[in-house]
């Protein structure tokens, strides 16, 4: 048998389970237990669509060098779910270790001799020390948290104070789960050589950073950004935001002096319903958003419409997955971003912004309510299900409390006072925005017929053709005015440094982070821009004129940004090399670097060959 090679807080551990089984908290204590400890950490939840029996894993990657994203090698596996085993075996890399529940013997045929089995008889020891069998079972999940601890040589007291602050409003729980704890700590101890030579060793690498979901970011964005009303219909990965959005408004949105509801959040009886809510109240004078996701988008297209043609303010928080269809409803993809930038029939474009990070989740979620309200128009926040469900380490959120929301063109009583006529539609400045008002701004002025039909500058209904273009054409030229309010895209790196590029964006940002150091360890150099909106700003353009070739890297099948990019930019299609990930997991930098050397490779024997 091969050894593991000796690492310190260099490692992933996946642990298998069977869903509804009370594991996520087990597993949620091992994560948060080696952030405590200083070191970075980052853990995916591979979960099923059904409520409770599927397998479900949950995967925590231990990085001292910070690299959070997936990295596609299993290094330890800790298996309770019998369904699952022949797979949960055959995913740990040569040399790494198996943890089991031997309360019943591992079938021989299914032992391999290249990696460490690990036989705790979890289950027979649960029912020895703990009498109910509901107990037993959520409680055999600490138990293996407790061998961890010894194997890996994480800290116990860290543990039982996560422990103590989990259950401090249910002090009954505190002594059974330390009980179990110390059940596991002490088996490994007696019967296995601790630590492993994969272990953990305390830092001081996390500075300000916090875990937190983006799905709970967007929601407080949301609230910070001004939103009092959320129309929505459940769909996975997205309805957390709404969940998230209404606790935090019963302790952000009340009135101080009368301690009543400022802010509404409406189920509606199905996706096209939510955004019509939505639309309306913007239109009143609200802020006002929903989440969804690809299925979704495809239900509220027609009101997507009417918003860009009418001109009303719309934020859709996508919280992508896999498709088309039902798909994958637990896997994540970045595979709307075709079907949100021109969502609904005719000539439309969509504003999106694009986070990395539950940080940014939350910081785009507020501004995209000001660039909704500053354009009139739909502004998708396009997040994922790993960014959106996940717990990522991330900033510190903050806020500026002196910080204004952008309203936009909106004339006030005494503009309309003073003014000969009003036209909703008439562009004033020059830059495609028109100037709008909100209900009860002035008695007699500002009225305005609201339609998704064809109308002249005034809202007033025709068929004529020489209107119709004016208006389209306007809607371009706001088009072109909102590409200087985009955030602007980062380069990493410095810049135009090489002849090769790569262009990544969303959750991909981590992945490609570690694959450029694992090329340049190959001998090759790149630089690199991360997108964060649509439409692209001038510096887009220029990062793939500076390059030969622009490697973009992303989840769906179809290339879907690097068509966003030919179609918007002009560019030839030659020039944008697709490295594509869609199999419903987060992509791996060793799936990046291996395609783009690929890549490289086979350029370098055609040049050859010539």
């Amino acid at each position: 048998m091969s050894d593991a090679s000796s690492r310190v807080n260099d490692f992933v551990i996946r642990f298998a389970n069977v869903n509804g089984t009370g594991s996520a908290s087990a597993n949620g204590l091992f994560a948060k237990a080696i952030y405590r400890m200083g070191i970075p950490v980052t853990p995916k939840n591979i979960f099923p669509s059904n409520i409770q029996g599927l397998p479900t894993w949950y995967e925590v990657r231990v990085s001292e060098k910070g690299y959070l994203g997936r990295s596609g090698i299993v290094d330890f596996v800790v298996a309770v779910n019998p369904q699952s085993l022949e797979e949960d075996i055959a995913s740990v890399r040569p040399g790494g270790y198996f943890l089991y529940d031997s309360s019943k013997p591992l079938h021989r045929e299914m032992m391999r001799d290249d990696i460490h089995f690990l036989g705790i008889p979890m289950m027979t020891l649960a029912m020895k020390n703990f009498t109910q069998p509901r107990e037993q079972q959520l409680l055999k999940n600490i138990i293996y948290v407790g061998a961890l601890a010894a194997l890996l040589d994480m800290d116990m007291d860290v543990l039982r104070g996560i422990v103590a602050q989990t259950f401090k409003s249910k002090e009954k729980l505190i002594g059974p789960n330390n009980l179990a704890l110390s059940i596991g700590y002490n088996y490994s101890k007696e019967n296995f050589k601790c630590p492993l030579d994969i272990r953990v060793e305390t830092r001081d690498l996390i500075g300000d950073r916090i875990l937190m979901e983006g799905n709970l970011a967007s929601a407080l964005g949301a609230i910070y950004g001004g939103a009092s009303v959320m129309a929505w219909y459940p769909i996975t990965p997205s309805t957390s935001v709404a969940s998230a959005f209404e606790k935090y408004c019963k302790r952000l949105r009340k009135d101080p002096d009368t301690n009543q509801n400022r802010y509404a959040v409406i189920q509606a009886e199905d996706e096209l319903a939510a955004i019509g809510m939505v639309i309306g109240a913007s239109w009143n004078g609200a802020r006002a958003f929903t989440a969804t996701s690809g299925p979704g988008v495809s239900l509220m297209s027609e009101f997507i419409g009417l918003a860009y043609f009418a001109e009303l303010p719309a934020v859709i928080v996508n919280v992508q997955r896999g498709g088309p269809s039902t798909g994958m409803p637990t896997r994540t993809q970045q595979a709307d971003l075709i079907s949100s930038a021109y969502a609904s029939h005719g000539d439309t474009k969509h504003i999106m912004l694009i986070p990395s990070t539950p940080t940014e989740c939350f910081e785009m979620t507020a501004e995209a309510l000001d660039l909704a309200d500053r354009f009139q128009t739909v502004v998708f926040v396009m997040s994922d299900l790993d960014l959106g469900m996940n717990d990522h380490l991330t900033p510190a959120l903050k806020w500026d409390d002196a910080r204004s929301y952008d309203r936009g063109k909106v004339y006030t009583s005494e503009d309309l006072e003073n003014m000969e006529k009003f036209g909703r539609y008439l562009d004033v400045d020059g830059d495609g925005i028109p100037y709008r008002t909100l209900p009860g701004t002035h008695p007699t002025k500002g009225s305005y017929f609201t339609r998704g039909t064809s109308r002249d500058e005034y809202a007033r209904y025709t068929e004529k053709g020489d209107a119709y273009v004016r208006n389209v054409d306007r809607l371009v030229k706001k088009w072109q005015t909102a590409k200087s309010w985009m955030p602007k895209p980062e380069h990493l790196g410095n810049e135009n440094q090489n002849n090769l590029g790569i262009i990544f964006f969303g959750t991909t940002y981590y992945a490609a982070l570690e694959a450029m150091e694992m090329l340049q360890d190959e001998g090759i150099s790149i630089d690199a821009l991360r997108l964060k909106s649509f439409p692209f700003p001038e510096e887009v353009q220029s990062f793939i004129d500076n390059h030969d070739e622009v490697f973009v890297i992303e989840q769906n099948r179809d290339a879907q940004m690097r068509t966003l990019l030919i179609n918007e930019l002009n560019v030839s299609p030659s020039k944008l090399i697709p490295i594509l990930h869609y199999d419903g997991m987060p992509i791996p930098a060793t799936d990046i670097c291996t395609k783009i050397v690929a890549h490289l490779s086979v350029n370098a024997l055609r040049n050859d060959s010539l």
